[in-house]
């Protein structure tokens, strides 16, 4: 059965070992209480159909050229952006889309294709078989987290998993580092390059991470959700797992799970600790080990 023929699913995206006219009557990452399954129903199509009614575009970033994000349009599933990294040990896709397509293999070859994906956490798994066997490399994901798999990968080489506890970290390429945080998924992760946070949807960028200089005090940046659509929050134990594993980093960038959701300010490691303790004392706690946590000058 060909990859363009696969059941994928409208919601989340997830491609599936099975035939498009059998599809399962199931999507486990929908069924998951952290995800939904629409009031319409689950409902399923193929990368066949995909092309037919959606297209990627892509754009690149207005601060830093060596950055696009791809996405879908008219918006696909969650609406996610994958995002290309052209870093001086070769080119990185973090996270991606359900939608692969001839135009945007044309696009990523002509900036000289990649030598890894890497995927924040299940919601974004999509088609990555797909991906990895078009582009002839590896995808890296959390070892806890390979339960998730909706496809048996064709071959053992396919996926290199991350392994070990909140705070590990592995470096892809050079410069190029995945930190396991946990949080959202017990295995979700972030990715750090030249003093940028890929952080997808495993730290969620908020409205008020915009608001300008100089910010009224007690403005929150991020978020940090177990479920992010069913707006469920992580306890304070997990917020500070994830402080640890990025604290070891310096960053004045993020870039979140979509188009447009950049933050950059020279400050923004300590508006994140920030966001975790406004978070910690809004869910009702006084005392806990997060709040005690300060930015090393």
């Amino acid at each position: 059965m060909s990859q363009n023929e696969l059941p994928i699913c409208t919601a989340c995206g997830s491609q599936f070992d099975l035939e498009a006219g059998t599809p399962p009557k199931h999507c486990k990452i929908c069924d998951d209480p952290r995800q939904f399954v629409p009031p319409s129903g689950q409902s399923w199509t193929t990368l066949n159909q995909l092309k037919t009614e959606h297209k990627n575009k892509w754009q690149q970033d207005p601060k830093d050229p060596r950055i696009w994000s791809i996405y879908t349009e008219p918006k696909f599933a969650i609406g996610q952006r994958a995002m290309l990294l052209q870093t001086d040990a070769g080119n990185v896709l973090w996270d991606m889309i359900a939608l692969l397509d001839e135009n945007t293999i044309d696009f990523i070859n002509s900036k000289g294709g990649l030598k890894a994906i890497i995927i924040s956490h299940p919601h974004y798994y999509t088609t990555y078989v797909d991906w990895a066997q078009t582009f002839n490399c590896p995808i890296y994901i959390s070892a806890n987290d390979k339960n998730w798999l909706c496809q048996k990968p064709p071959n053992s080489q396919i996926i290199d998993f991350v392994k070990g506890p909140a705070g590990t970290n592995l470096s892809v390429l050079p410069g190029i580092t995945a930190i396991k945080t946990g949080g959202h998924f017990d295995g979700s992760l972030v990715l750090h390059w030249d003093k940028k946070l890929f952080i997808a949807d495993t730290i969620v960028t908020v409205p008020s991470a915009y608001t300008p200089q100089p910010r009224p005090p007690g403005q929150t940046s991020y978020s940090f959700q177990w479920s992010i659509p069913n707006m469920i929050p992580l306890p304070p134990n997990e917020i500070l797992k994830i402080w640890r594993a990025v604290e070891p980093f310096e960053f004045d960038t993020t870039h979140g799970a979509f188009v447009g959701m950049d933050v950059r300010d020279e400050g923004l490691k300590g508006r994140m600790l920030e966001s975790m303790q406004i978070q910690v004392r809004g869910e009702g706690w006084g005392e806990h080990e997060i709040l005690r946590e300060v930015l090393d000058a």
